[in-house]
């Protein structure tokens, strides 16, 4: 309705236009016959004198083209109007198929990682269901042991492997020195043997495998027999482990003999109160000597009552990488054990790297004697005590090598030798002599070893 009085409004407003000139136009009253009031509205045509009906056609003509523009102009202005309206309802309406493509997609995402961490799961599951059936398996094929007698005590053996490996021992000291391999030669003096009492070594024989570790653990390692066991719970035959890789070291195995130790079957594992530096440990009279970690003391642990019986400081001794054999391993301070007793092989700041040898009172742990050598610790391998005498390995992963050094406590002097060594498996860590097996005892890269000896009397000469 609004739209039909805005055209008649532009109309009145076109006509009037057209006739507004003034002076053209005139506005009559006159009464008819009737007596009846007319108005009468005259317009002069400026350029035509008379009227004719074509001209008037004409003119309606052309009001009429332009009411037919003008409804044509309001037509367009409508329809712009409602379309964009209309496009304002399509962008809500596609931004709403938007969000929830975007939310199904997320969805989809969510579902597919979901399935991927099942299938890890799933995988991880069957790979220990196999690892369980293989262990399964490989129980039925072992036959069960009876429990076995030695000395008048029954144990029950049961199998163990090596303790499982700690990640965190990133902490132990291993120095890669470079090897020199040292030429010997193979023919010892005969001289006078004594095959029964002490002796100079005259020759070591070749390693004699008995057992091989099974874990990353069993890399380093003491390994030892008592060689003046006091009880009859443990004896002579009674074989002890430490496996040295690691941040804590505190378990001792014990093993019933040797056969026990080579299928790997401990009676006892033992924990020791205090953790355990490096290799240098002994067992002497059922005591177990050892070094404290990160220290210069002294351990004496009780395997029979499994207590610690005393402990001390080793005066002035260096630790913990300050002095160590030249394979490194905080080998510090080295215990020993021969027909004499208790040695602690060691050097001090005062010595300036010098190998120290201090006899020990096996009870209390203090120092009965020193003497100060002139054999620098840092160049030599390992060393062992022998009747009263240090030797000194030269390298500990050639695989022929000398044992090069030796020093007389009971003369106070010492001389250089060539007796032919063999690291058959490159990485010796630890040298111990047992007298009551006149055996050496050696930890070879996992491998544990034994040496038979030749002893005789040859007299040693001063430095």
């Amino acid at each position: 309705m609004s739209l039909q009085v805005s055209l008649v409004y532009l109309t009145c407003l076109i006509l009037s236009s057209r006739s507004s000139a003034p002076g053209r136009a005139s506005l009559h009253r006159s009464s008819d016959s009737a007596g009846r009031c007319h108005y009468t509205f005259t317009v002069a045509s400026p350029e035509e004198s008379s009227c004719s009906g074509s001209n008037v056609k004409q003119e309606m003509d052309g009001v009429l083209s332009r009411l037919a523009l003008l409804e044509a102009l309001v037509s367009q202005f409508i329809k712009g109007a409602d379309g964009g309206a209309g496009t304002g309802v399509g962008a809500n309406h596609e931004e709403g198929l938007q969000e929830a493509y975007t939310q199904v997609t997320r969805e989809r995402n969510q579902l597919q990682q979901d399935k991927e961490h099942q299938d890890r799961q799933i995988g991880e599951l069957q790979r220990r269901l196999a690892e369980l059936n293989k262990e399964a398996e490989s129980l039925r094929q072992t036959p069960c042991l009876q429990a076995h007698t030695s000395g008048g005590a029954q144990h029950e053996i049961k199998p163990a492997s090596d303790p499982p490996y700690s990640s965190g021992s990133g902490a132990y000291q291993e120095m890669k020195a470079e090897v020199t391999e040292v030429s010997a030669p193979h023919l010892i003096p005969e001289g006078n043997h004594n095959l029964t009492g002490c002796g100079e070594l005259l020759s070591v024989g070749e390693p004699v495998l008995q057992r091989k570790a099974d874990s990353i653990t069993g890399k380093y390692g003491v390994w030892l027999q008592d060689p003046e066991p006091q009880g009859t719970y443990y004896t002579n035959k009674t074989v002890w482990r430490i496996d040295a890789v690691g941040k804590d070291v505190r378990q001792l195995f014990a093993y019933e003999d040797t056969d026990q130790f080579s299928r790997g079957f401990p009676m006892k594992v033992l924990l020791l109160p205090e953790p355990v530096e490096s290799t240098g440990a002994t067992m002497y009279r059922d005591s177990l000597y050892y070094q404290r970690k990160h220290s210069r003391t002294l351990i004496r642990y009780s395997v029979v009552s499994e207590s610690l019986v005393s402990r001390l400081d080793l005066p002035q001794a260096s630790y913990h990488g300050q002095h160590p054999y030249s394979w490194g391993g905080y080998t510090d301070i080295d215990l020993a054990v021969d027909q004499q007793g208790l040695w602690a092989i060691y050097s001090t700041h005062k010595a300036k790297g010098a190998i120290v040898i201090s006899q020990l009172d096996p009870d209390t742990l203090e120092v009965k004697k020193s003497w100060e050598t002139h054999i620098r610790k840092h160049t030599v391998a390992n060393a062992f005590m022998l009747c009263g005498r240090l030797y000194t390995l030269a390298s500990y992963a050639a695989p022929h090598t000398t044992i090069n050094h030796v020093f007389d406590t009971a003369t106070g002097t010492g001389r250089t030798v060539s007796i032919p060594f063999k690291n058959k498996y490159r990485y010796n860590s630890m040298l111990d002599y047992n007298h009551a097996q006149r055996k050496l005892y050696a930890w070879d890269n996992f491998h544990m070893v034994t040496y038979d000896v030749r002893l005789g009397r040859t007299s040693i000469g001063s430095s």
